[in-house]
């Protein structure tokens, strides 16, 4: 019997998806001047601006020549970037039309160019005029191969199934161990990771909710962060999506020769350990705003990135 099954988000981004109002990502969190988040951070500004000044510490962002942003929201990053300099050409990519639409809402008066295509079916030679690629908290809604076990990669049968014969082939291809237990595979992560690099990108920025971040030793009993080592889904309105496995994604960085930086956003996302915030990371207080909070500062260690430079 078929146990195994693939997780697909595309209909519901072309079909159904009207609005993010429901899931406060961090980058929408930090874009309110008014959101409580902002108050728990030390550099009270937006998601877009930390991260420019954190990447323009690690790469040469005055000499990149064309950036996009695959699946960006509403937005907010790339305004923060075009606010800070001349990306020319700039892009956005996105699967929802919904989201197109408030994209162009949010970058009116800059100028960027808008496709609304499938990541996964655009030639990777369209890409190739681009030195950034940003994927923002996008790669959790790529497609996830569900609830293998490894007798289903074993055998083969008569009519091999070509999804499970594709997992093989990453497992293979990027010396990646078969688990011995039943597990979850971020294909789509996998070969959005495998295009663009394959691509010769210079510089690639990628995150998204880890399952294998973790939180500092001194914080482990105030924050609290799942971390199995096997994609875990998230339930959403509308759909669902999965936890990234990051080692596989620098296994595939690292074989196609880029140089790899990991961390967490609490690297470039900054807060002040204050007696009130430990009030709020400790009483189970039931207040809005220190709900609102706590899981805020559980996202900081939750969410991974890596920054992939070509050479």
């Amino acid at each position: 019997m078929k146990r195994y099954g693939l997780n697909d988000t595309s209909r519901y981004h072309r079909e159904s998806l009207s609005t993010l109002g429901w899931e406060l990502t961090v980058c929408n969190a930090l874009d309110d001047t008014g959101s409580p988040c902002r108050y728990a951070i030390t550099r009270k500004t937006t998601f877009g601006e930390l991260l420019y000044d954190y990447l323009s510490s690690v790469i040469p962002l005055d000499a990149v020549n064309g950036l996009i942003e695959i699946g960006g929201g509403y937005g907010y990053t790339m305004r923060d970037f075009m606010n800070r300099g001349d990306f020319s050409p700039a892009a956005m990519l996105d699967l929802s039309p919904a989201l197109l639409e408030r994209q162009k809402q949010t970058l009116d008066g800059f100028t960027v160019e808008f496709y609304l295509r499938d990541f996964f079916e655009t030639d990777a030679a369209f890409f190739k005029k681009f030195d950034m690629v940003l994927l923002i908290e996008v790669a959790g809604d790529f497609p996830a191969l569900c609830d293998v076990v490894p007798d289903d990669l074993a055998q083969p049968g008569e009519k091999p199934d070509p999804l499970l014969q594709k997992a093989k082939n990453i497992l293979s291809a990027y010396s990646i161990p078969m688990p011995d237990y039943r597990f979850n595979l971020n294909i789509g992560a996998i070969e959005a990771v495998e295009k663009l690099c394959a691509a010769g990108i210079k510089y690639i920025y990628i995150s998204e909710h880890s399952c294998e971040s973790a939180v500092p030793e001194s914080l482990k009993n105030k924050i609290t962060v799942s971390s199995t080592g096997n994609p875990e889904r998230i339930r959403l309105m509308g759909h669902d999506e999965y936890t990234i496995k990051f080692s596989h994604l620098v296994q595939v960085a690292e074989r196609y020769g880029y140089r790899v930086l990991r961390g967490r956003y609490s690297d470039f996302i900054q807060f002040e350990y204050t007696d009130r915030l430990n009030y709020i990371l400790t009483s189970h207080s039931q207040k809005d705003e220190h709900e609102i909070i706590r899981h805020f500062i559980e996202d900081l260690f939750a969410y991974e990135y890596l920054v992939l430079i070509r050479g």
